[in-house]
């Protein structure tokens, strides 16, 4: 429980229908920190986005939220959510999640002290720079929150965190779960030895090489990297197909091996360096990600890949929809980070410093000697 005495703004929570799950545990932790263990709390302000025969919508708030400090929890990645068009039910996609939050902040109206976004799986995030004749729909969504009168955006581990420079006016925080992540992952998997000689964090392509070398760097060990060799002469779905994924690192036989990326898509990417790893002699290889976006097909590839002993264990975050397929995966660890989210709120309500929620390598290396 917290018992700083700082005069506090009001705090309101409001979800959206994709960001309620997450919503609900982030205010059960914030309810501790605030009272301990009283019942019957909740800083959740009712809010519903209901749909017209033609699909149209509207957010309608059912408490007055003047004067609070305000929290839209979203999750743009929430398929599981489902509205109907003229009888026919569709699922709710990234689109449809970042209106409803647009319409939120509409019916807030102003009457807010100040509205902030909490949006784990930033809308658009991977269509963050422009090739060619292409739209830069991250940074257009960053400036229609901002017009809106949205005080500050809160992600997390953004595909390019680069982005907010399309914002220079608004807040953005780009927050990471590595803490939790490693926390968990070394608390279930008791025969890890953090240790150069046994462990080694591996970027699948070269877009994620910043990501793990922070986690390479927190746990002291060495970095390797695939290098996704393309035919440039042809696109396919988008993309230039990928020719071999080459290798650059030091060696991995008998070594276990965390490969960590932001999102998991296909997992094919994935797979294809896990397998390589394999060859080369790594002995467990544990696949990291922040969100866990697989689909079915994804999900029977890990299945067999988790059966034929390519990958021991994935580990992902709770801050997008995960399938109760998935979740329910043998193979499959979720970690929570609720809690985070709670204390990052209460810092950042009470106008505190959250310098320290920012770097968690130092949580990391204090974990490492108690353990």
């Amino acid at each position: 429980m917290n018992t700083n005495k700082k005069p506090l703004i009001p705090v309101a929570l409001i979800a959206p229908p994709g960001g309620r799950e997450l919503a609900q545990l982030v205010d059960r932790e914030l309810v501790k920190r605030r009272y301990g263990n009283q019942k019957n709390r909740s800083f959740i302000k009712p809010c519903e986005c209901p749909r017209f025969a033609n699909g149209e919508a509207k957010a309608v708030l059912y408490e007055s939220i003047r004067g609070c400090d305000v929290y839209i929890i979203a999750d743009i990645g929430n398929y599981n959510c489902r509205f109907t068009v003229q009888g026919i039910e569709s699922p709710m996609s990234p689109d449809d999640h970042f209106q409803d939050i647009k319409r939120v902040v509409a019916a807030i109206g102003g009457r807010a002290n100040r509205i902030n976004v909490i949006m784990p799986l930033l809308y658009q995030g991977r269509q963050h720079k422009r090739t060619a004749r292409e739209s830069l729909d991250c940074a257009l969504a960053l400036q229609e929150l901002q017009n809106l009168g949205v005080k500050n955006l809160i992600t997390f581990d953004a595909h390019n965190s680069h982005v907010q420079n399309a914002i220079p006016l608004m807040g953005f925080e780009n927050l990471h779960a590595s803490y939790q992540i490693v926390r968990l992952l070394l608390e279930n998997e008791k025969d890890i030895i953090v240790d150069k000689k046994k462990l080694m964090v591996v970027s699948p392509d070269e877009g994620a090489v910043d990501r793990c070398l922070y986690y390479a760097n927190s746990l002291g060990v060495e970095l390797g990297l695939f290098y996704k060799r393309r035919n440039t002469t042809r696109v396919v779905d988008g993309k230039n197909p990928i020719i071999k994924h080459e290798f650059l690192g030091a060696s991995v036989e008998n070594k276990d091996v965390l490969i960590i990326d932001d999102m998991l898509a296909s997992g094919q990417s994935m797979l294809l360096s896990a397998n390589e790893l394999k060859k080369s002699g790594a002995r467990n290889i544990y696949v990291i990600i922040t969100f866990a976006l697989l689909t079915d097909d994804g999900i029977k590839r890990f299945d067999k890949a988790y059966k034929g002993h390519l990958i021991k264990r994935a580990y992902a975050t709770n801050l997008t929809y995960r399938s109760p397929k998935l979740k329910n995966a043998p193979w499959f660890k979720q970690v929570d980070v609720s809690e985070f989210i709670a204390y990052f709120i209460d810092q950042f309500n009470r106008d505190e410093s959250i310098s320290t929620l920012l770097d968690t390598s130092k949580k990391i290396f204090r974990f490492l000697k108690r353990r």
